[in-house]
Parts: C-alpha cells; sequence; structure tokens
C-alpha cells in the first residue's frame, strides 16, 4: 500500500544529492531540490556558491559526479543520449543574451521551432510574433539584436525559450547583465509567467523578485542547499544565522 497521503504526487523536477567536482575542487555538495509543477523556486546565496553549475547540470549543460535528477519522474542522469529533447522541455535563459546578431527577434524565436520541431515558417512566425507580444516587444519583430536594448534582448530571449512550449523555465542571473533601468521590464515579464502556472527556478540577487514570484526560496553557500523555505519564511524572518546575515547584506 502506497504510503504517499491522498491528493499528493510526484515534484515535476527533483534534485536527489547532486555531486559536481571541477578537478580537485568540489563545487556542489549532496544538493537536493523538489520543485512542483507551476511552482517557482528562487535560488539565492554568496557568489561562488555553485547556484549556476545546479542549473547547468538540470539542463544537462554539465554532467553530475554524483546523485540524480528526475524529470517526470525520469532519471535524466541517465539519458545523456537524449539531451536535445530534455532541452525542448526545460527552457534556460542565461545571463547574456546569445541571440544571433544576423537575425531579427522574431527569426531568433523562429529558429528552433522550425529546425527542432519541423513547424512550417508561417507557423512559426505565428508563434515568433505571439511571443513577441506576450513579452511586450511585438512592435520591435523586425529589429535586429545591435537595434535593442539589453532589457529587450532578454526578453526576446525569454520569448526564444518559450518558443519550445517548455515545462519547466531555468534562469541564471537574467538581469545581471542589464543596466539598473532595465532589469525591472525583464523580471516583470518573468513574474507574469510564473503567475500563469510557468515552472520555474531562478538564479537571481533580485530579491524583491524573490519576494514577490517565488513559492520557495533555496539558500545556497559553499555548494550546498543549506535552507529550503517558503518566500513567507524566509523573508519574514528566517530564523537560520547564515542565511539572515546574507540577506542583511545583500537588501542594505
Amino acid at each position: 500500500m502506497s504510503s504517499k497521503p491522498p491528493g499528493a504526487s510526484l515534484p515535476l523536477l527533483k534534485l536527489s544529492r547532486i555531486d559536481k567536482s571541477y578537478g580537485n575542487t568540489q563545487v556542489l555538495k549532496h544538493c537536493s531540490i523538489d520543485v512542483a509543477s507551476k511552482e517557482t523556486i528562487v535560488i539565492i546565496g554568496p557568489s561562488g556558491s555553485g547556484k549556476s553549475t545546479l542549473l547547468r547540470c538540470i539542463n544537462l549543460l554539465e554532467t553530475v559526479d554524483a546523485g540524480n535528477i528526475f524529470f517526470e519522474g525520469r532519471d535524466l542522469t541517465r539519458e545523456r543520449k537524449s539531451e536535445h529533447l530534455v532541452r525542448q522541455q526545460i527552457g534556460m535563459v542565461f545571463q547574456n543574451f546569445e541571440l544571433f546578431s544576423h537575425l531579427s527577434a522574431i527569426e531568433n524565436i523562429m529558429l528552433a521551432p522550425m529546425t527542432v520541431s519541423g513547424l512550417s515558417r508561417n507557423d512559426a512566425y505565428v508563434l515568433a510574433l505571439g511571443l513577441l507580444r506576450k513579452v511586450r516587444l511585438g512592435e520591435r519583430a523586425d529589429h535586429f539584436p545591435d537595434q535593442l536594448s539589453g532589457g529587450q534582448q532578454q526578453r526576446v530571449a525569454i520569448a526564444r525559450a518559450l518558443a519550445m512550449k517548455p515545462k519547466v523555465m531555468l534562469y541564471d542571473e537574467p538581469t545581471s547583465a542589464l543596466d539598473p533601468e532595465m532589469v525591472s521590464e525583464v523580471l516583470d515579464v518573468m513574474a507574469e509567467l510564473s503567475a500563469e502556472g510557468m515552472t520555474s527556478v531562478v538564479v537571481t540577487h533580485e530579491m524583491g523578485f524573490a519576494r514577490r514570484a517565488a513559492d520557495k526560496i533555496v539558500f545556497m553557500d559553499a555548494g550546498e542547499v543549506i535552507l529550503t523555505e517558503t518566500s513567507e519564511q524566509f523573508f519574514g524572518g528566517t530564523t537560520h544565522e547564515r542565511a539572515r546575515r546574507f540577506l542583511d547584506q545583500i537588501v542594505h
């Protein structure tokens, strides 16, 4: 007989005791996180604590040394041959926008649906234009990356990730390369996606976004997951001393 309580379900994404080293330096130590469907997890912590590496492991951009990553119950650490299929379902937005400079905004978004999913050019155009409008850039469809601000380029990058209709979105410090006045336009789009039910895992130093959009806060330090709390618990007065010291430094 199952020990699960009525109505309980497996997390959409589960990281179990992930280890990762580069040479003699261990950057991830027994990291475990559960992400439920439609949940937004914000990972915070000091620089060098392993946050970005953990995201890259989820998307199979890095191989783990030990532990397991389960997505919809499948162990991704044993499915290296299907990396491209995993990345269609787990979208990722990076610090740098990585748009193709020779393609317009809409062409950047159309490319993967056409080449990977086999969409016709017309169907890909309709999809891409809808996504540009979703990130408030419908009028910039024909602009090239060098004609867009950093915030606009990052919103195009978000639309490009959404074009593959992922089940999870990963964001790796998506506003760190932006001028301060452009940060809010990107965070607003991310918060709207979370509110609409997009499962999201976000690495960021933007505590305002974390307080506003996160269901749970994961605090990392020195390669370890030190604390997992609800947003209300964390910002309402976490009792964990190391997390409180970090929060005092970053907020003040």
